[in-house]
């Protein structure tokens, strides 16, 4: 499987991926400090088209030498970036693992969903899964700077020998030849992205030995900045990324690096009108979301939807005072425990939320918890539920993972629903390569099908899509990412992002930084 690539070149500092490199799953990177220390930031799924052909068990092995890490850094819990710690830890992963406060406070819950899906129903094995976890785990507050292990070999016990050996790494890099990371030292940070509760881009500030004391301060020192997953601007409830001041090595995500969004004030109309075209016919909607990040942004929108619904005052057109008595009785059915249980996390962690969301806790609105919202919770809840839907002549949105619909409850709705002309089906993220999702997306307005559990299916439902509620940056945020760094990076590596996407944002970078390396990702078998 084309999964891990070691990236030479001008710069000071190695950087092994094993993940997110052939597209946007199975995030996982490898910074070496030196050649008895390195870190691991993330260690996610693979999904979709980079499962093709594929075993189940070489998707999930942990096919690199774990030896040299000294610490495991988490950006945010989505399962492309954290499905692989279970893995990870049976593979014996016996370092720390840092992580934001929140995201150390979701983790445990994703990781034991991903067992219980992937590895084990088996109660005993997952408590001992969970309980070496908590062991590792080391919550950190955004913004505070936090040492790490670094062994040290014999040349970085010697000032001369350790910078005698950087430099002739980094005139031999000018050739192109390889060069690896002799560093001393390193300290790292997380910084609010802005993509889900508790996410964070990291930086990682790497020192060696300084020749002599009249040195630069900074000579000897490189900051190299992993994205992780950044927000979109303006995204509900989180506020968006602030700029680092510095990075000399960025590795950034590319989701969206060939396309911009649609603003805020035009997807929330596009929202309410595809609902209300959708529903018209009372049929059901499906909205495919994954259980943390969307799910609670879509209830954010809707509930601000109804709420200005609400504000209009005896609506004299027919056709708008039927909009207004549809929205303040349509039912808001969030069916995933998983999403119920991280939604008492957002509500937990009130204090990251932004400006306008807690303005409108002030005026004792509730954006996550209103009166049309119901969750369901077990497994019989859920069948009845499908059933119930099936049989009834009302309105209803229903919010189920997961997000690309390669698994999950979504599953039993789309099965139930996919070829009936009066179910829609409105897709509010980004679907991978080779996801049912995508299928779905791609095949559906053509008249097309779908194979779902093996079956072809006629895609009969409405099918629509918004691209303005997704979590990720979009190719205007990920350029003024770095176009607002006050030192910008001599090195960007573009990864997490499909060909084209990652190609789109290359050019744009090699017009903002003329002097700087850009490097894609490429495509290269173990």
């Amino acid at each position: 499987m084309p999964r891990t690539q070691t990236i030479a070149c001008k710069q000071a500092v190695e950087i092994i991926h094993h993940g997110a490199v052939n597209g946007v799953t199975g995030s996982c990177h490898q910074l070496v400090i030196n050649e008895k220390s390195s870190l691991l930031i993330d260690c996610g799924l693979f999904q979709g088209a980079e499962t093709a052909g594929v075993s189940n068990a070489e998707q999930l092995e942990i096919a690199f030498d774990i030896g040299t890490v000294t610490a495991l850094l988490v950006t945010h819990c989505h399962i492309d970036h954290v499905g692989r710690i279970p893995y990870l830890l049976a593979a014996g992963f016996d370092q720390p693992i840092f992580a934001t406060t929140a995201t150390a406070a979701l983790l445990p819950m994703v990781i034991e969903d991903a067992i219980r899906v992937g590895v084990t129903k088996d109660k005993r094995l997952i408590k001992l899964y969970l309980k070496k976890l908590k062991e590792l785990l080391v919550p950190v507050e955004y913004n505070h700077w936090f040492p790490l292990e670094v062994n040290l070999t014999k040349s970085a016990q010697s000032t001369n020998k350790v910078t005698s050996k950087i430099n002739s790494e980094v005139d031999s890099a000018v050739d192109n030849k390889p060069c690896t990371s002799c560093f001393s030292k390193a300290k790292a940070k997380f910084k609010p992205a802005g993509h889900i509760l508790g996410s964070a881009y990291i930086e990682i500030e790497l020192s060696a030995p300084k020749a002599d004391k009249t040195s630069s301060k900074d000579l000897n020192k490189h900051r190299v900045v992993f994205s992780g997953d950044l927000g979109a601007t303006y995204t509900p409830l989180l506020a968006s990324p602030k700029s680092p001041y510095r990075a000399d090595t960025l590795i950034i995500e590319s989701t969206y690096g060939d396309r911009n969004h649609q603003g805020r004030k035009t997807r929330t109309q596009s929202l309410r009108r595809v609902i209300e075209k959708a529903v018209s016919d009372n049929g059901v909607v499906l909205i495919p979301a994954f259980s943390i990040g969307r799910t609670q942004e879509l209830l954010y929108e809707l509930e601000q939807i109804i709420f200005q619904q609400g504000q209009l005052s005896n609506p004299q057109e027919s056709s708008k005072r039927w909009q207004s008595q549809m929205w303040e009785s349509i039912e808001i059915i969030v069916d995933s425990p998983l999403a119920a249980n991280f939604t008492k996390k957002y509500l937990e962690f009130k204090q990251l939320w932004d400006s306008e969301a807690r303005q409108r806790l002030k005026h004792h609105r509730h954006p996550l918890d209103f009166d049309q919202l119901y969750t369901v919770d077990s497994h019989d809840e859920h069948m009845s539920t499908v059933e119930y839907l099936s049989k009834r002549d009302k309105p209803a949105i229903v919010i189920a993972a997961s997000g690309m619909c390669s698994g999950g409850r979504i599953m039993n709705y789309l099965q139930q629903f996919i070829d009936e002309p009066t179910a829609d089906i409105l897709f509010v993220g980004y679907q991978a390569q080779g996801t049912p999702g995508r299928d779905i997306q791609t095949y559906g307005p053509r008249g097309g099908y779908v194979v779902l559990d093996g079956n072809k299916r006629d895609i009969k439902a409405g099918v629509h899509t918004i691209s303005g509620y997704s979590a990720h940056a979009d190719q205007s945020n990920l350029i003024n990412f770095v176009k607002r760094m006050h030192h910008k990076p001599k090195h960007i590596r573009i990864v997490h992002g499909d060909d084209e996407a990652k190609e789109a944002l290359a050019v744009e970078y090699r017009k903002l930084l003329p002097e700087a390396e850009i490097v894609i990702g490429l495509h290269r078998e173990r």
